[in-house]
């Protein structure tokens, strides 16, 4: 009876966790767009790409739209113009299309004064093409556009772009995962960090574990009372970001935060 009580248990338990991840709408939140773009593609249509790509699901505005957690890249920074304007001064010794293209995939090495050190190597969300297109229109605002069709990836091509993407992560430590998403460079977590977005601390005393896990698929379905100036800057792509247990574990993690 002990051993059937056991094996009714561990069903009960396989069977909720299946049920858990077949519900979890993970394509429910904005995928960037594959980018189809032939070897002789222009300047011009890298920055049009680009452009999309930051103003929709790269999620770039969520931090570098308000000058507050990120510098502001479409316009002035520190009175050094936009971005393409100033890329160049940066580091000595690399070019403007190096420092932007670092930037992304190495964005610890590259930290501007008076910022934390936030964003995640935009490898694991973005495809190399995407990347390149990013930094062509980057380059656009202020300077002059120097990624070219040479830059993109090739069949078979390991040397022409940005390199490989960093492995995903597969921690199932909810603080860890909240950490390489940069999530707390937006809520306040143990009464630390900017109060850009609702605190996770006393998350689960104020909200279901139904609206928390709607809240990180589709943020921009329902803002929480005191941040609609907010609106629109959370990424709508943690759900391409996280695995379906990773995600439980945060929704579980921030319902628990009382």
């Amino acid at each position: 009876m002990t051993n059937l009580k056991v094996g009714a248990v561990a069903l009960v338990v396989i069977g909720f966790y299946t049920m858990v991840a077949h519900v979890i709408p993970q394509l429910e939140s904005e995928v960037p767009e594959a980018l189809d773009l032939g070897a002789n593609v222009t300047p011009e249509a890298l920055v049009e790409a680009g452009e999309r790509l930051y103003a929709g699901a790269g999620g770039c505005t969520a931090c570098h739209g308000l000058g507050t957690r990120a510098p502001n890249l479409l316009t002035d920074h520190a009175g050094e113009g936009a971005i393409g304007a100033r890329c160049g001064a940066r580091v000595p010794g690399e070019d403007c299309k190096t420092y932007i293209l670092h930037s992304m995939i190495e964005p610890g090495a590259y930290v501007v004064e008076g910022f934390e050190n936030i964003m995640p190597d935009m490898r694991r969300q973005l495809t190399e093409a995407q990347i390149w297109s990013l930094v062509a229109f980057l380059q656009s605002l202020g300077g002059e556009v120097t990624v070219t069709a040479a830059d993109l990836p090739r069949d078979g091509d390991d040397e022409a772009g940005a390199g490989a993407a960093p492995a995903r992560s597969t921690t199932m430590d909810a603080r860890q995962l909240l950490q390489e998403n940069a999530c707390l460079g937006c809520h306040q977590l143990d009464g630390q960090g900017p109060p850009i977005g609702p605190p996770f601390d006393g998350m689960g005393a104020r909200t279901s574990t139904d609206r928390i896990r709607r809240g990180i698929l589709d943020p921009a379905a329902e803002v929480a009372e005191g941040y609609e100036q907010f609106a629109g800057t959370m990424p709508p792509t943690f759900g391409q970001q996280l695995s379906a247990a990773q995600l439980e574990a945060i929704v579980q993690f921030l319902a628990e935060r009382r």
